[in-house]
């Protein structure tokens, strides 16, 4: 019985410990399996919920195409997440082109004959 509280400190020692740098040391891991996946033209998406497509690649840094022409220079610890490409349904993107909105009148909001179902001639 005398054995018993020392056990338990020992117990609650690993819990504290041991486990999360266990989980710290994963979690690294695949942070760095992530920057040495990244390519020029790789889609991701940064910490802060910007997605784009890697345009350079630097020592430390990430250039990001985040719309043509436009890049933007992000640390490379930021990026969070290798995104899948997109890929456009057959027959063109829905919403988009005019003929396959998502209520089934090529516009994405109420049908009374204008984008979005804003009256006319009103305010954006």
């Amino acid at each position: 019985m005398d054995l018993f509280p020392i056990v338990l400190l020992v117990v609650f020692a690993v819990v504290l410990f041991v486990l999360p740098a266990r989980q710290r040391k994963r979690m690294q891991a695949q942070a760095q399996a992530l920057q040495e996946s990244l390519n020029i033209g790789t889609p991701v998406t940064t910490t802060s919920g910007l997605h784009g497509t890697v345009a350079g690649l630097a020592e430390r840094t990430v250039d990001l195409e985040i719309a043509p022409g436009v890049v933007v220079t992000f640390a490379r610890p930021a990026i969070m997440e290798v995104r899948s490409p997109a890929v456009a349904p057959v027959g063109g993107t829905p919403g988009f082109d005019g003929t396959t909105g998502f209520d089934g009148t090529g516009f994405d909001g109420p049908s009374n004959g204008t984008p979005g179902g804003r009256p006319a001639d009103g305010p954006l």
